[in-house]
């Protein structure tokens, strides 16, 4: 990455470091840990899916309340850096939590919501410090690669917790299934602390507001004007409706994967090693998506990864086999990304940087809302109808919504940001 600055490689390595609780705890090895743990506690498997899903809204609604007003705090000189730090801990200290040895679902489901309001929080300020290390016409691509080397880097630490589970079952280690899961946890934790350090030392707040008395109140005085600036500004408020829509699908997907997986009777070492291959085949696509939006526009290859994550939610009807799963896996794979990156890009372009994390505040809070109505709607129909491919298949609403609403956002829109951090209102 030689062509690339310290702040940006920096950066971009917070995604190596944060991926592998994406893929170990949000998606992969903990929601099958957790599914084992609560059925063995006598929780039927319907019931066991809500109660996660459930999990998932309460931890988004937390962030998706606070992150606005932090937001606006952090974008005060010297505060965004702190913000990042608190969130950080929270999440590390939370996924460490999971490996002590109490087998209780309730437990582990408290530890979740902890861990995941860690990670989304320091996302918030990670997505926003973008501004602060590369110019505009650059965000594409660096938020692309960030996106690609996330996926690269969960692959080593995924390969070793998988590699112990397995090696527990066939009893090749003195270890049980379990203790494998719970230190699997525990590398997990290790590894986003560690691979967090390049991006404490070398990326800096750039852009900022000046300190001022009375920081709350005045917090909660500049939030209001930027709720009315974004009311204001059609192009942005358009945008943020469409994203509500269509990222709470990406982000239901990716969260119920391996237990809606479990539910439809797939084997758990053969989820594992297709949940690993989506990371192998994801890295290649997001910096594809990157390239491609360079030639055709970001919102069309927004559009693309619409079109076949509804898809995958008619597919979902159908899947019984775990070739079927491989099949629905590598769908995920080419677009899960390049959807997230050129999203986060195309925001940030848009943005008065010195106000960047309040932007990005509400920019959380359409995305972390957006993530209850989800899982909420899987729980929902997952118990009503009995069947869990029903749940995902309710999801397709939430796509098309968000296709249609992102045709009203003006093709132009991340172009006509001003030099001085302004930008013009719709029209």
């Amino acid at each position: 990455m030689a062509k690339y600055t310290k702040q940006e490689k920096s950066w971009m390595f917070y995604d190596w470091a944060t991926s592998a609780f994406s893929i170990i705890i949000a998606t992969a090895i903990f929601p099958i840990y957790y599914k084992a743990v609560a059925e063995n506690a006598g929780v039927s498997n319907a019931n066991a899916d809500a109660f996660w899903s459930y999990s998932v809204s309460i931890a988004t609604f937390i962030l998706a309340l606070f992150g606005p007003i932090l937001g606006t705090i952090a974008d005060y000189k010297g505060y965004k850096k702190k913000l990042f730090i608190f969130f950080l801990m929270v999440g590390v200290l939370a996924t460490a939590g999971m490996a002590l040895p109490i087998e209780s679902w309730i437990f582990l489901l408290i530890m979740y919501v902890l861990a995941e309001v860690g990670s989304s929080g320091s996302g918030l300020f990670y997505n926003a410090f973008l501004v602060d290390v590369t110019e505009e016409k650059r965000m594409n691509e660096i938020s692309s690669r960030g996106y690609a080397i996330g996926y690269i880097g969960s692959v080593i630490p995924f390969v070793l917790c998988i590699a112990l589970i397995i090696l527990a079952q066939q009893k090749m280690i003195p270890i049980s299934t379990a203790s494998a899961s719970q230190l699997s946890f525990l590398i997990t934790a290790l590894w986003w602390g560690l691979f967090t350090i390049p991006l404490l030392k070398n990326v800096h707040q750039v852009y900022y507001v000046e300190r001022e008395p009375k920081i709350i109140a005045n917090s909660f005085r500049r939030l209001g004007n930027t709720f009315k600036e974004i009311r204001k500004y059609r192009n942005i408020f358009l945008f943020l409706i469409a994203y509500f829509f269509y990222i709470d699908g990406v982000g239901t997907i990716i969260s119920l994967a391996a237990v809606y997986g479990t539910s439809v009777g797939l084997d758990s070492n053969g989820l594992l090693i297709a949940l690993l291959a989506v990371q192998i085949v994801a890295a290649p696509f997001a910096i594809l998506f990157g390239k491609l939006s360079g030639k055709f526009g970001t919102k069309k290859m927004i559009y693309v990864g619409i079109i076949i994550y509804t898809f995958v939610c008619f597919f979902a009807l159908f899947l019984d086999t775990l070739l079927e799963f491989w099949i629905l896996a590598m769908l995920v794979a080419t677009s899960q990304g390049g959807i997230q990156a050129l999203s986060r890009s195309y925001f940030a372009q848009m943005v008065p940087k010195e106000k960047s994390n309040e932007f990005f505040g509400f920019y959380n809070i359409f995305g972390k809302f957006a993530a209850v109505l989800g899982p909420f709607l899987f729980g929902i129909t997952a118990q009503l109808t009995g069947n869990s491919s029903f749940g995902v298949f309710s999801i397709v609403i939430l796509f098309i919504i968000g296709f249609f609403m992102l045709m009203i956002v003006p093709d132009h829109e991340a172009k006509t940001i001003k030099a001085e951090g302004s930008f013009p209102q719709g029209g």
